[in-house]
């Protein structure tokens, strides 16, 4: 058993005066006065009683220092503990929504990276389409066996001599069958519509290897200007190219205005109403060269062109003189630009180099069939087999190429469709 503690008020009553008369004999003190007599002073009984606890040494700690224990206890309690109970349900709705939230868009990645797998074998692509599928959430569309919307868009599509930049489809109302959600093995588009680009950079390229460039003229109208080397020599080709359906399946197109000109010299015109005319700098040259203008007017076809009276010729041919009177003027000159020298220069072929032509050329242009030229500058397209439900409805020439809008309804693909 432990000693009590000492208690420093008894000491302090220890060393008080003594109580008169606590001895035997003794006389009351000066101190004492009219008899009474005066009770020592008892400190300690100011401060325990006979029923109170014992005395224990009081505690000289800062107050400070328990109040910041306390509070340092209270802030390790649960941030949540202060809540009210609806607050945490609501915490919690919020949690659990967000979850459900995360695995509806982790099911649609998956779905759409299965989706990009399976057109790519279907179709036979390079490269993986862009599939993105709409409406939240997915997973009941999924369970209900029906999705709103799917976005699909294939790039650089093969096609025939060229490529399409790029095929873009939306789909609605998808009804899918299989071992849902793990194995879809078909589905039922309701309705489709969709966008095929031909793109200019692309013919530019794949048509003419960069020699030419095509820009749209008008809605249906294809504009080609550029070079092309014909019989060794470069020549400048400008045409025109009409955009057209083919029945539901297709386009293609009818080229026309064709010219290919040799610089300052002359301009073919090639098809059904062809033509070769020469420029306005070699008209000059010509009526500026006796001996020249004098193999022109020697041949009657080309004086009947010309439209000059038969004897006004035939006196130039004889008087200098008059020769100049007839050509100096730029009238002359720009009705030689007029007359179409290709059935001329067929039945009078050395008069190519009495006007300073190289009948080479002019020859292996005029040995080409049109359709070799409009060869080179003609495209087409048609839809492939596996998307033979599909019809094309407009084309269209744009700023950036040529597009054509396709649709569909109740198209059927995948495993289970029919006709496969």
């Amino acid at each position: 058993m432990q000693p009590r503690p000492r208690n420093p008020y008894d000491e302090l009553a220890a060393l008080a005066d003594p109580e008169p008369g606590s001895e035997s004999g003794s006389e009351p003190g000066p101190g004492a006065a009219g008899g009474l007599t005066v009770l020592p002073l008892d400190l300690s009984s100011m401060h325990a009683g006979p029923e109170e606890d014992p005395w224990s040494p009081p505690d000289h700690r800062r107050p400070g220092k328990g109040r910041r224990a306390r509070r340092g206890r209270r802030r390790r309690r649960s941030p949540f503990a202060a809540l009210p109970r609806l607050a945490k349900l609501l915490f919690a709705l919020v949690v659990c929504v967000g979850f459900l939230v995360l695995a509806d868009r982790c099911a649609v990645m998956y779905a759409e990276k299965k989706a990009r797998q399976a057109l790519q074998d279907e179709l036979h692509l390079a490269a993986a389409p862009e599939v993105d599928i709409h409406g939240f959430p997915f997973l009941t569309q999924v369970l209900d066996k029906r999705l709103e919307r799917v976005d699909v868009t294939v790039p650089h599509v093969a096609a025939d001599r060229i490529s399409l930049a790029k095929v873009q489809a939306s789909a609605r109302d998808i009804k899918l069958t299989g071992d849902l959600p793990s194995d879809i093995r078909s589905a039922v588009i309701g309705d489709l519509h969709g966008r095929i680009t031909l793109s200019f950079d692309d013919m530019n390229r794949e048509l003419a290897a960069s020699q030419l460039k095509f820009s749209r003229v008008s809605d249906d109208t294809v504009g080609a200007d550029g070079r092309l080397t014909i019989a060794g020599q470069e020549l400048r080709v400008r045409a025109r190219a009409q955009v057209r359906l083919v029945g539901t399946s297709g386009l293609s197109t009818d080229i026309d205005g064709m010219s290919l000109d040799m610089p300052g010299v002359a301009t073919y015109r090639p098809g059904r109403n062809r033509g070769l005319t020469l420029h306005r700098e070699s008209a000059e040259l010509i009526s500026r060269d006796s001996a020249r203008v004098k193999a022109l007017l020697s041949v009657p076809a080309v004086v009947e062109r010309l439209g000059v009276p038969k004897e006004d010729v035939a006196a130039a041919l004889r008087d200098e003189k008059k020769l100049h009177e007839l050509t100096g003027t730029p009238r002359f000159a720009e009705q030689l630009t007029r007359v179409n020298l290709v059935d001329v220069v067929a039945d009078h072929p050395w008069l190519l180099s009495k006007i300073g032509i190289d009948p080479k050329l002019i020859t292996g242009l005029l040995a080409m069939r049109p359709p070799e030229l409009s060869d080179r500058l003609s495209f087409s397209y048609t839809l492939p087999r596996e998307a033979r439900m599909l019809r094309v409805r407009d084309v269209r020439v744009e700023k950036d190429g040529v597009v054509a809008t396709v649709s569909g309804v109740e198209l059927a693909v995948g495993k289970g469709r029919k006709g496969r």
